[in-house]
C-alpha cells in the first residue's frame, strides 16, 4: 500500500504544480456563486427586459425568485462543469504515455494495478472536492438569502448527480487505458454519455440509465419520488466498479 499512497500523493502534487488543481478549485467555487446570484439577478434583468419586450407586444410580470430558482441553476451549470472537468483531466494517462515515465515507475516495482486504482482515485477526489465546493457554496448562500427547507430531498438530487459524475470519471479511466490519444479518449467518453442518453429515451429504459441520475429538479418539486431512482443509482454505482475492475486487466496487458 505504501507504493500507492506514494504514487497517489504524486498524481496529487502534479495537479496542484501543473495549476489544474487551483484552476478547478476557481471553477467549481465560481459556479457555486453563480448560481444564486443569476436567481438574484433574474428579476432585476426581467426588469431591465421588460420595456423592450412590451413594444414587442409581450407582458412581463413580476418574478418571484427562491431556493429553489438557483438549484435550477446548480443543476443546469453543473453539467459544464463536469465537461469542464473531463477536458482538464482527460489527459491523466495520455502525458504518461507520451513523456514514458509510467515505464520507469513500472520497472522499479509499482504494480500496474497500483497506477489505474491511484490515478483513478485521484480524479475521483478532485470531482468530489470540486462538486462538493460547488454545493456548499451555493447552499450557503440560498440559506443567506433564501430557504433551502423548499428544496424537496435536496441531499437525495445532489448525490444522484455526484455519482454520475463518478460514473463518468470511470468512463474516462476505462477509455485511458484503451485509446492513447486524449482526443479518443474524450470522444469515446462523450460518446458513451450520449449512448446512455439516447437509451434513456426509451420509456422502458429510463429509470435504468445513468444519465436518469441528472434529472436532480423533479426531486426537488416533488414531481417524482427521491426512491424512484434507487435502482438508476444502483446500476450507475455497478458500471462504475465494473468500469475500474475492468481498466486493470486492460492496462495489464496494454503496450506502453
Amino acid at each position: 500500500m505504501r507504493s500507492f499512497f506514494a504514487f497517489f500523493k504524486k498524481e496529487i502534487l502534479e495537479f496542484a504544480r501543473s495549476g489544474k488543481l487551483t484552476i478547478l478549485g476557481i471553477l467549481f467555487f465560481a459556479f457555486g456563486v453563480m448560481n444564486p446570484a443569476i436567481a438574484k439577478l433574474t428579476p432585476w434583468m426581467m426588469e431591465m427586459l421588460s420595456e423592450e419586450l412590451a413594444q414587442s407586444g409581450m407582458t412581463v410580470t413580476e418574478v418571484a425568485v427562491d431556493a429553489l430558482t438557483s438549484w435550477t441553476q446548480f443543476f443546469k451549470n453543473i453539467p459544464m462543469a463536469l465537461i469542464a472537468f473531463v477536458l482538464m483531466t482527460g489527459g491523466t494517462f495520455t502525458k504518461e504515455y507520451e513523456s514514458g515515465t509510467l515505464v520507469l515507475m513500472l520497472t522499479r516495482g509499482l504494480a500496474r494495478y497500483k497506477v489505474v486504482l491511484a490515478k483513478a482515485a485521484v480524479l475521483l477526489t478532485v470531482w468530489s472536492a470540486g462538486y462538493f465546493i460547488c454545493f456548499g457554496v451555493t447552499y450557503a448562500y440560498n440559506a443567506y438569502f433564501w430557504d433551502n427547507s423548499i428544496a424537496i430531498d435536496l441531499i437525495p438530487a445532489v448525490l444522484n448527480w455526484w455519482l454520475f459524475g463518478v460514473m463518468t470519471v470511470a468512463l474516462t479511466v476505462f477509455f485511458s487505458v484503451i485509446a492513447n490519444g486524449y482526443g479518443g479518449i474524450l470522444c469515446l467518453t462523450g460518446g458513451a454519455v450520449l449512448a446512455f442518453y439516447l437509451a434513456s429515451l426509451i420509456p422502458k429504459l429510463t429509470e435504468y440509465m445513468p444519465t436518469t441520475l441528472m434529472n436532480g429538479m423533479n426531486i426537488l418539486v416533488g414531481a417524482v419520488d427521491a426512491s424512484d431512482f434507487n435502482a438508476c443509482a444502483a446500476i450507475t454505482a455497478v458500471i462504475t466498479v465494473a468500469l475500474i475492475a475492468l481498466s486493470v486487466p486492460i492496462f495489464n496487458k496494454k503496450q506502453l
